[in-house]
């Protein structure tokens, strides 16, 4: 399945600190033609998380993405960390906003920067009300930013008080995000920086490694990723540079090559086909 995290130049967590002075003029909509053409290319449907405030001002993303057969997902409206008592207060008025805005189209959430924990376990009660059916927002590895090293890698249900394992009564489906072994320590592998960053043929494997369990292996990719050139280049600490801009040029190419050998589709469309 492939998830894209519909999101602008200001939004990544390891940008927003350096760029609070400055205007967050959205560039990331005039890349959106240039995406659904790779899509379109490869026959490829995909899931866009989009953050909801970038819809607001560009409405006639939503008609081109659902035109095209792609589904849209909620990635919050401001790109927020929903582990923090300020996101829990505004939680209910912005997924209503967010369903005015999708004609209540949107069936799946993902936490930016996969902030889902048990700080923010709570949203998925908030998500059941919503009629919300999934979210793909753990990955079943430990980072510095994100990660549940204990939680299951196949799709499981999950409830607010059952995050990393199944939970039979659970309304919500998780799908995680794909992890691989990297000499002896499990790391993400999904997409992204470990896109941009892993060898490529240790993607290739993990891919396949999955496809062999028969588990449904769940990648993701930023709108800036795809779109590079409407990424401005911030000044950043150097590890922080490193993780947000470390090889950006070579993900259109990477992404294509990948769509050209191995079937993706939208969380939709699989949920649909075999659940």
């Amino acid at each position: 399945m492939l998830g894209i995290d519909f999101e602008d130049w200001y939004h990544p967590q390891l940008i927003q600190p350096y760029v609070k002075h400055l205007k967050h003029e959205p560039t990331m909509h005039k890349g959106l033609d240039k995406i659904l053409e790779l899509l379109r290319k490869t026959e490829t449907l995909a899931t866009f998380f989009v953050v909801g405030k970038l819809l607001e001002q560009n409405p006639e993303m939503l008609d081109k993405i659902i035109e095209n057969g792609h589904e849209i997902g909620f990635h919050t409206m401001n790109h927020d960390r929903i582990d923090t008592n300020e996101f829990k207060e505004n939680f209910s008025d912005e997924i209503q906003i967010f369903s005015k805005l999708t004609n209540k189209k949107s069936k799946g959430f993902r936490a930016p920067t996969f902030s889902l924990n048990k700080t923010s376990s709570w949203i998925i009660e908030s998500l059941e009300k919503s009629n919300y059916t999934f979210d793909s927002s753990i990955v079943p590895a430990k980072t510095n930013l994100y990660g549940m090293p204990n939680a299951e890698i196949a799709p499981y249900r999950i409830s607010s008080n059952s995050l990393e394992k199944d939970d039979k009564g659970g309304k919500i489906i998780e799908f995680p995000l794909m992890v691989t072994k990297f000499f002896g320590k499990t790391i993400p592998a999904g997409g992204g920086f470990y896109l941009r960053t892993l060898p490529f043929r240790i993607i290739k494997k993990c891919i396949q490694s999955y496809e062999k369990q028969g588990i449904p292996g769940v990648f993701y990719i930023h709108s800036w990723e795809l779109t590079p050139e409407y990424m401005p280049r911030i000044k950043l600490p150097a590890k922080d540079n490193f993780i947000t801009y470390h090889n950006l040029e070579k993900v259109p190419k990477k992404m294509s090559e990948l769509l050209k050998n191995y079937n993706f589709t939208s969380f939709e469309e699989y949920i649909k086909r075999e659940m």
